[in-house]
Order: C-alpha cells, then structure tokens, then sequence
C-alpha cells in the first residue's frame, strides 16, 4: 500500500462514517485495487532490483576472471622466457620446492617438447606421458603464434578433469616449435568469486568459452561441474550478439531443470570467455509474493469489516499492509547480505542531522563472523557507529563509499586494511547494497587470494636468476622515471650494457656455470651504482641502467667507467677465474630520446659500435651509429641473398714440401663477388657471418663447392691433390659436418682422401665426448684434420693426444718471429718436436722471404704455406700448377 493510501485512510473513515453502508462497497473495491496495483509494483521493483544485481554482479565475476587469467598469462610469459633461455629440466620442480604452484588450484603445470614428452612438470610421476596427438599440441605445433590458449583437458591428461587448460607455444631462437607450456588451474577457482549462499536458492554461476566448448558452471549448491552432460546451462549459452547484457531466460530453449533466472553476462574484452551469473525468478519474487498473499488475505477481512465498520476495516488494512512492507524488505535485505561460513554481513542504517544530511552510519545488525574482523561479539558491534570503529581516513573512505552505495544503489571494492586497525583482517572484499533505507554490507576475508596475487605479481615483474627486475617491470617504470625527470627539468641516462665473453663461457663450461656467473654480474653492476639508480636484467646477458637524476655527461660517463673497470676483474667459480668484460652503451634523456623504446634502441646501437671498436668499453649515442648498424643490416641481407644465389667462390693456396716445393696440397679460401659492389673481402662478412649464424649454410656451401671442383679436375685428366677447407666453431660445434661431408662426397663421387677439414682450437672447447666423437666420424670416412691457427686459442698437449688431430698449422704470428729473435725459432722447434712426438704433420703459414724458408727447413717444418709459396688463386689458375708440381725453383729446392 502506497504512502499516499496511509494518510488518505483517515479521512476516508471519517468520512465513510457520515455515509450510508453502500459507500463501504466502494471502498472496498478501491482497497482491492489499490492493493492490486500496489503488489503489481511490488513485483515490478523487485524484477529491476534483481536485473540491477544480475548485472552488476556479471560485471564483477568478469572483472575476476579477467584478473585471474591475466595473472596466469603473466606467469605463463615468465615460464615460457625461462624455459627458452635455459631449456631447464628441473625448472617447474625447482620453482615448486621454492613455493611456486603449490596453492591446490595449480593441478599440473608442465613443460612438453616438440615430441610431445613431458620435459618439466609439477606431477612426476607422469613425465613418461606423451601429449603429441593432444588437440591443444597440434593446434600450437601447427601455429606460429604464442599467444595464450584457454580450453578443457584432452582425454589423454585424466587427472586434469575438472580444471580449465591455459597453453602457450614454445620457441626455438630461429622461431621454431620447440613445445608446449601447458597449466591446468581447477576450475573451482573461477567459480570462488562469490559464495552460493550470497546469491540465493536456485541461482547459478558459470564461465563459457566463446572460441571452444569450455563449461563452467556452480550451482548454489556449491557444486562446480565442467563438461558435464548434467549442465543448467541454456543449449546456446555460448552464442552472445553482444559484449554485456541481463535477460530473463524461461520456457522452452532455457535453463535445463525449467526454472526461470534472471540471466547477466559480460563477455572479457582480453580473452574468448563469458562470465554468467543467473538468479532465480522465483527467488526474486518470494517476498512480492509474500506480500501479495499477506495483503490479499488482508483485504478479505477488510471487505468483512468494511461491510460492518469501514473506518476499522480501513485501518486494518494500513496496519497489515505497513507490516507486509516492513517484513519483506527485511526478506530482501536478508537475502543480499546472506551469511556464509568466512564473510561477515551488516546491516547499516544512515544517521541524519536536522537538515537530513548524513553524518554517519550505525551498525543495526550484523553476524557473528562479521563481528570477530572488529575483534569483538555481535553484542558488542550492533548499534555502534562507524566512527567508534574507523577513524581518520579509513572512516571518509568507507563513509564515502556508504553514501555511494545510498545514492546508486550499490558498490563494491578491494580495500587494504590500515595496519593500525584493530580489524582482524589484511585485506577485504566489501560489497554494498542499498536496500530502502538501510544498507546491506558483505566483508569478505581476501588476504590470502591478495598474498597470492602479490606473488604472482613478483613473478612477473622479477628476474628468477638474478633477482633483478625483469625487462617487463622496466618497460613498466621507465616512463614514470622519465614523467618525473621533465617535471624536475633534471636529466636521466639510460645504459646498455653487454656482457663481451659470456656466450663463450657458456658454451664451453655448461649452463651452471652461466647462471652462476650471471648472478655475480647482477651483484658486481649493483655494487656500481647509486641507492637512487634502477638496474634490471633485460634479457640473456644483457643488462639495463637507468641513471636519474644526473648532472652531466661527464657524470654518466665516470659511472659506465666504473662498470667496465668492475667487469675487466676475474670472476671466481669453483676454483677457475673466467674474464668476460662488459660493453656500455648510453642514450641521454631527452636529447637521444622521449621515450623508453627510442632510448634502449639507442643504447643498443651505442653497445654495439663499442663492441666494433674493441670490447670493454662505453659509447655515447651518436647519430652516426644509427647508419651504420642500418649498413650491418644491408650487408646481413644481402649475405642472405648471396647464400640463396650461390655468389660465392672459391679460391686455392698450395701447400708445399718444405725441402722440395712439391705441391701436396691446397687451402681452399672462402670469397664473396657480389654482381654490383664486385669482390668483398672475408675479413668484411665473415665476422657478421659469424655472429649472425649464417656461417652454417656458407660453410655447407664451401663444402659443396670444394668437392665440384675436385671432381672437375679429375674430368679433365688432372692429378689433384687433397684440398683443405675451414670449418668454423659453430659449424662444427653445431654438429653434422660428418654427414654434409659423406653427403657431398658421394654426391660428386670425389675420393674422401683428397678432402681435408682445417678447424681452430676454440671449436674444439666444449663436452669432449661430443667433440671426440664427431672427430672420429670424420676420420672414418678417410677425411684427415688439421689443427688451424694453432698457438692462438687454448688447446692443451693432452686435448691434441685425445683429439688425434692428423696436421697442426702454425699461425703466421709464430712464423713471422722466424729471423727476428732466437726465442721465436725457439718456440716454433717446441711446436714442431710436440706434434712430431704426437705423430702429427707441421705446417708453417704465412712464409714471405726465404730466410723463414732455410729455419724452417733446419727446423725439420714438413709443409709451408705463403706468399713467397704461391697466392691464393682462383681454381681456373690451379690447373697449370697441378701439372707443374713443383713451385720451388731450382735454386731453392737445392
């Protein structure tokens, strides 16, 4: 019954009284009507309310899932960055011994290789399980994207039902498939959103994937189900026109157990999920129903009365109607602010001055739970104000969000708890919702799902090796750093710094040391810089520095001398001192760039013109530079082209009898004659080769090439003789020269003795069984190896015996103290008895007059290559030495 019906009853009586008996027909068809229309409206207003709530609690379930996904995204980008960077067997154990993925919710994280075999997992017992023909492996195996993949277990993962399956493709350094990263999280997490109880009977929680058939869904039961053929769900729950929405679903086509809800959803603007949250019609129209009966039954006796007395029967009806109102608002308030087991609820009402401003709030009523967070009894808390409760700025927060939720009718929030508080709790989930006059509170307990979140939140932003920030929180914080240096008018510096040897020390010593290494850089760096100063690991050996503020280049530049001066010192690991050296490069703010992007390129390109110059030390961003890393890119592309267009040749040096000038062999010399900048010499691509990895198909190619040759002057009648050709490192520590040398020996039908592999003693560092092993394949096809440029690596006499190595070359820096001083030919007879003591052949390089010729002769040297020999020559001039045979005249050969 409406306020105006209240005061209008009165009159009504009294008048009604000075009337006949007939009026009290007509004014109980008035009350009827009234009570009608009013009960109407009832329903009316308890329907909005309940789309209102669907929606705003849609609203909030996507915002939870949407977090909750993002968070495991982040953690699956960290993992996939580890992984690919160590290829660690042991990293989700040993991310799980340190406390990582041990909340329940985490039912397997794994890592599978590109075979589909379990490489890492938190579940030992199933690394002999294989995902291969798995429909998640095939769609990333056939994909080149890394993009995150939200779905449900296949059949093959058993113990993974009843969770929702995030998978990220794995990368090989070329872009290659290298596996799969795979987290099956319980789907019951998603569903903790809110409790069952808090959504009334017959509600129902559930999250749709709209790109799969993914099926979550909680009943208010409390019963999660997955897939399951017993699902609620509407048949086209995974078919959504738009982004957002509230409905009521009925009838035919609805829920499967018939009943009608009030259905909202929202779909993730980030990720290919709904998030749904239906309540149940009947529910919402409990208490309007309620009410319609009570003033139905109401109005009965007061036709009865009316027909006796209308002014008694007028007043009864008021009264009974007033209570009907009263009992179901408390129905509702009770049924928003259900209490749970772990959420505490209020009741509170808002206290007015004179004026009818609201100055303050008083709890009405609350639970016990509720009651234990203000440490203290339900007897104790209702009827307190809140500013007995919170003082200073917790009381305005949480009174400003009180008349937020007065004014619209509801508000929620995630809320740190002061630590002066005498509030049992860290963090809260508070949850507000104006019913009448009077709001309905939920608090939930949320600091352990916020520790968790704090953890993830580490993960993402910290380096797991060194403990650095990670290359993420620094592109993070950079543009604040900088916002904060234009509103100082200060300047800030930003360095690149790379360490110069560390590749070579992890190739050689193996991946602990590496590590190790890396976390003593990370700790040397910090011990350079200020308190004030950001360092962060950006990536393999790479490291960033962001100075701010500074005063001058000058400044910057005594700090990146610092670095590099730390960095020349040794670094002691189990019992070895390794050298690396750091180079840096330095981008200034604002003069090299605005933003973080535009100062780390510039930094990169700084290191790397320092790197050119010579390692270990720091460059300034010049302009310049920028031209001439875009010439380093030019000259890669075109090394590309010059591969697929075969613009290589090859060029001969002879080798011959020291004493004779017998002809024995030939080197075969790599060189590049591009159809427009004509001949470039090795000393110009080589490097970039080198570093790029391109050397593997040019060397493939010098290969192939050596062998045509052999075997277009066995064609023409000629004699050959055994031509060498340079393997380089990561040719040969790659592995297959063996089968590119049996592939292009057979191809060309060329006998395997007169080829020969000239590789340098910095190739044969590294696992010694491997190398062994590979020496051996290519000695058993009748292939013999030389030691290249020996004396300018680390070879040792006992790795030369284990090698087996069949000639050792000299380098030419040994050949040209030849004459200069008697320690030279000293050392170079130490050379020659070693190999000769080993069973090896010496060859002397780089031989320009004769006197070298005559020591070396007294110095029993069997081969020498050089100048005063014979240049290197293309294979067309070749042909008349091979039948001349002897290139010594005949005064030297006597």
């Amino acid at each position: 019954m409406s306020k105006s019906s209240a005061h209008t009853a009165p009159r009504t009586h009294r008048f009604l009284a000075l009337l006949w008996p007939a009026l009290a027909l007509l004014a109980c068809a008035a009350l009827w009507t009234a009570t009608i229309l009013h009960a109407g409206a009832e329903r009316r207003r308890a329907e909005e309310q309940a789309f209102k709530e669907a929606d705003a609690y849609a609203e909030a379930y996507e915002q939870y899932v949407t977090r909750s996904v993002a968070q495991i995204d982040q953690i699956t980008m960290q993992l996939k960055h580890s992984w690919e960077h160590a290829h660690d067997r042991s990293l989700i154990e040993n991310m799980r011994r340190d406390g990582m993925f041990t909340d329940a919710a985490f039912v397997n994280v794994s890592v599978i290789g590109p075979d589909g075999a379990i490489r890492s997992s938190s579940r030992i017992h199933e690394r002999g399980l294989n995902l291969s023909r798995a429909g998640f492996f095939i769609q990333h195996r056939d994909a080149i994207s890394t993009a995150l993949r939200i779905g449900t277990p296949p059949p093959e993962l058993e113990e993974t039902r009843g969770t929702i399956l995030f998978t990220r493709r794995l990368d090989t350094a070329d872009d290659g498939f290298d596996g799969v990263l795979l987290m099956a999280v319980d789907a019951g997490y998603f569903t903790s959103f809110v409790s069952s109880p808090t959504l009334g009977p017959g509600s129902l929680l559930a999250l749709v994937g709209t790109e799969n058939a993914l099926r979550v869904e909680q009943d208010a039961r409390g019963v999660v189900r997955t897939q399951s053929a017993s699902s609620l769900l509407p048949a086209n729950a995974d078919r959504w026109p738009v982004a957002r929405g509230v409905q009521l679903v009925a009838g035919q086509g609805g829920f499967a157990d018939g009943e009608a809800r009030v259905l909202g959803w929202r779909r993730s603007s980030a990720y290919p999920l709904v998030a749904l949250v239906a309540l149940s019609h009947t529910a919402v129209l409990e208490a309007a129903d309620a009410y319609w009966t009570d003033s139905r039954n109401h109005t009965v006796l007061a036709t009865v009365v009316l027909s006796l007395l209308a002014l008694g029967a007028s007043m009864l009806s008021l009264r009974a109607g007033a209570r009907a109102r009263e009992r179901a608002g408390i129905q509702r308030a009770y049924r928003t602010a259900t209490e749970s087991g772990n959420d505490g609820f209020y009741m509170v009402a808002p206290v007015r001055d004179r004026k009818g401003q609201t100055i303050d709030f008083r709890i009405v009523d609350c639970n016990e739970r509720g009651a234990f967070f203000y440490g203290a009894t339900r007897v104790q808390i209702v009827g307190s104000l809140i500013s007995d409760l919170h003082h200073g700025t917790s009381f305005d927060d949480l009174s400003a969000n009180y008349r937020t939720a007065m004014a619209v009718g509801f508000h929620q929030e995630d809320r740190r708890m002061p630590d002066n508080n005498r509030l049992n709790i860290r963090w809260g989930h508070r949850r507000i919702v104006r019913v009448g006059d009077v709001l309905a509170v939920t608090l939930q307990d949320i600091s352990e799902r916020k520790e968790h979140e704090s953890q993830l939140a580490r993960l993402a932003n910290e380096d797991s090796l060194t403990g650095l920030p990670n290359r993420h929180w620094f592109l993070n914080f950079v543009p604040a750093a900088l916002a904060q240096a234009q509103h100082g008018d200060h300047g800030a510096a930003l360095l690149f710094i790379d360490l110069d040897e560390f590749k070579q020390v992890n190739d050689t010593h193996g991946h602990a040391v590496g590590d190790r290494l890396l976390k003593l850089a990370a700790e040397r760096l910090m011990s350079q810089l200020r308190p004030g100063d950001s360092v962060a690991r950006f990536g393999g050996d790479e490291f960033v520095v962001l100075l701010s503020p500074f005063d001058s280049d000058q400044q910057v530049a005594i700090v990146a001398a610092r670095i590099v001066d730390a960095f020349g010192k040794p670094f002691p690991i189990a019992d070895e001192q390794h050298m690396i050296g750091a180079s840096v490069g330095i981008a200034v703010y604002p003069r090299d760039g605005l933003d973080a992007a535009t100062l780390i390129r510039h930094g990169d390109i700084a290191m790397y013109a320092g790197k050119a110059e010579g390692k270990g030390q720091y460059r300034f961003f010049d302009p310049a530079q920028s031209n001439i890393l875009k010439t380093r890119t030019q000259l890669r592309q075109r090394l590309l082209e010059a591969i697929d267009k075969r613009q290589f040749l090859l060029h001969y040096q002879p080798r011959v009898d020291t004493r004779t000038g017998e002809l024995l062999s030939m080197e075969a010399l790599l060189r590049w004659e591009h159809p427009t900048l004509g001949m470039i010499r090795p000393d110009e691509f080589i490097p970039l080769a080198e570093s790029s990895g391109l050397i593997v198909p040019i060397g493939a190619i010098v290969i192939d090439q050596a062998c045509a040759q052999l075997a277009a002057w066995r064609a023409h009648g000629a004699v050959p003789v055994p031509v060498s050709i340079n393997v380089s490192p990561k040719q040969f520590l790659r592995g297959g020269v063996q089968r590119e040398l049996a592939d292009a020996l057979q191809r060309h039908a060329v006998p395997a003795a007169l080829l020969e592999v000239e590789i340098t003693e910095s190739a044969m560092m590294g696992d010694q069984a491997e190398i062994l092993a590979e020496l051996a394949a290519i000695r058993a096809l009748g292939v013999k190896l030389h030691v290249d440029d020996f004396g300018t690596g680390y070879s040792s006499l006992s790795q030369l015996q284990r090698m087996k190595m069949d000639v050792l070359k000299v380098d030419r820096s040994f050949t040209a103290e030849l004459g200069r001083s008697k320690e030279g030919t000293v050392f170079f007879q130490a050379i020659v008895s070693m190999a000769h003591a080993l069973g090896m052949e010496v060859v002397a390089e780089g031989v320009e007059n004769e006197e070298q010729l005559a020591i070396l002769r007294a110095l029993n040297c069997n081969e020498v290559q050089g100048y005063f020999v014979a240049r290197p020559q293309p294979a067309a001039s070749i042909a008349p030495l091979l039948a001349q045979r002897y290139l010594f005249n005949e005064a030297l050969a006597a």
